[in-house]
């Protein structure tokens, strides 16, 4: 077998050529991001048979977006998911997965694969659907697809290693109203329950980390055990799980393969910093991804803005990968307005976790540039600054054309403020006049 000069390992002797850009994109020394890599606190998913922009997830780096696309049993339509993928990178998307399930997967993957970012699978869905159901899935045919995943270019899988027999007892146990909400993970666990046997990612760990290294690709720890409602928040299988990860974690860490770690499902907000702290801790700081967390249950068709909320939150005690939530989650496939708004908004979260990541991120100087801006009633730099200006400015335009906006219209207090205290536009320090008014 070929091994691969992983990445870790360079890191670990210098600074590999490669991480310049990234470093430059992160505002980092090349330096401090080689030793991030090689401490296994940040990530760089890159499959070296593929080219591609990089992105660094983990410590120091900004928040990243992943958007999941991909047919289903229900809906497949190649095409449409390719305008998808195209809208969730338009929009922000650092990373996409692939979760299809419907139609021809390798050709689809395929395509997926030639977009200038990042992508991760999960390779257990495609072995379901080969062997017909997941009871039939056996160890050699859930390796041969991860040897194919790794090989067709993907940068990441997720891989439900930690769904064990151990997991699998809590989950007796310490019964769930959900269950096992992941999908990845209820395959596991009917794997495991129909033939008497530990899970295969899990009982034959090292021959799968060989498989990862041979093509330096990087393992996302998944979070099979996650809650699928806040009432299961408290109950043991996560944390059986949570436990097994961070074993399994250092393990990759010290095969020179680099991982990352999934979690943690649906949860009360005051519980999201515990749970990702602890995770962090157990997983020696290992860069965390996360889908939601999900801090209510009856909000449908908002679950975008519910896991928004659960998001920042979770960045603020060091949660580095946000999965975009959208508005169609727990309710359809999403389409292509679906995945632009869960986008846009996965990435307004991921920007409120950047404020408070770093010291005074909020500080930065696109805010304080905003500040200005609305304290000038520049319209024009307000639209620039915006994460989404196109969007605010249909919003400010459908009244008119206006100096203010037309929520306050002649009783604007900044406008006011600005005329009894001489300040306003070109008054700021450092600033020079601007435009009062914008279309």
């Amino acid at each position: 077998m070929f091994l691969m000069d992983l990445l870790i390992r360079r890191c670990r002797k210098g600074l590999p050529r490669e991480l310049g850009a990234v470093a430059k994109a992160e505002g980092m020394e090349p330096a401090a991001l080689a030793r991030g890599i090689a401490s296994g606190r940040i990530a760089v998913p890159k499959n070296p048979a593929r080219k591609h922009r990089a992105c660094a997830i983990g410590e120091g780096c900004t928040v990243k977006i992943n958007v999941n696309i991909g047919t289903s049993g229900s809906r497949c339509d190649p095409a449409l998911e390719m305008k998808k993928a195209q809208a969730a990178l338009d929009n922000g998307a650092d990373a996409l997965m692939d979760l299809s399930t419907g139609g021809d997967l390798v050709a689809i993957r395929k395509k997926i694969l030639k977009l200038d970012t990042t992508v991760g699978t999960v390779p257990v869905y495609e072995a379901v659907r080969r062997a017909g159901n997941a009871g039939d899935v056996t160890t050699d045919l859930l390796f041969k697809v991860i040897r194919e995943h790794c090989k067709q270019g993907v940068d990441f899988l997720t891989l439900h290693c930690g769904v064990n027999l151990q997991a699998l007892e809590a989950l007796k146990a310490d019964p769930r109203l959900m269950g096992v909400v992941s999908r990845g993970g209820s395959f596991h666990c009917a794997m495991m329950m129909q033939r008497e046997e530990e899970n295969p990612l899990f009982s034959e760990y090292d021959y799968l980390l060989e498989i990862l290294a041979e093509y330096d690709v990087t393992v996302s720890l998944g979070d099979g055990m996650r809650p699928g409602c806040l009432q299961d928040a408290g109950k043991l299988a996560k944390s059986v799980e949570y436990n097994t990860l961070g074993l399994l974690a250092r393990r990759a860490q010290d095969a020179g393969v680099q991982r990352m770690i999934e979690g943690p499902g649906h949860m009360p907000l005051d519980q999201v910093g515990y749970n990702v702290r602890m995770i962090k801790e157990i997983t020696d700081h290992a860069p965390l991804y996360l889908l939601g967390p999900l801090v209510t249950d009856i909000a449908p068709g908002y679950d975008h803005v519910v896991a928004a909320i659960g998001g920042a939150t979770a960045c603020l005690n060091g949660a580095d990968f946000l999965c975009m939530v959208s508005p169609s989650e727990h309710l359809a496939l999403p389409d292509v307005d679906d995945i632009v708004e869960g986008t846009r908004v996965a990435k307004i979260a991921a920007h409120v976790g950047d404020t408070v990541r770093k010291h005074e991120g909020w500080r930065d100087e696109r805010e304080v540039r905003m500040a200005d801006a609305r304290h000038a009633l520049d319209w024009d730099a307000q639209f620039r600054l915006a994460l989404y200006g196109d969007h605010a400015k249909g919003i400010h335009c459908r009244d008119g054309e206006m100096e203010t906006c037309s929520m306050c219209g002649d009783l604007c207090a900044v406008k006011l403020v600005n005329e009894l205290f001489g300040t306003g536009a070109g008054k700021l320090a450092g600033t020079p006049a601007r435009k009062k008014k914008g279309n």
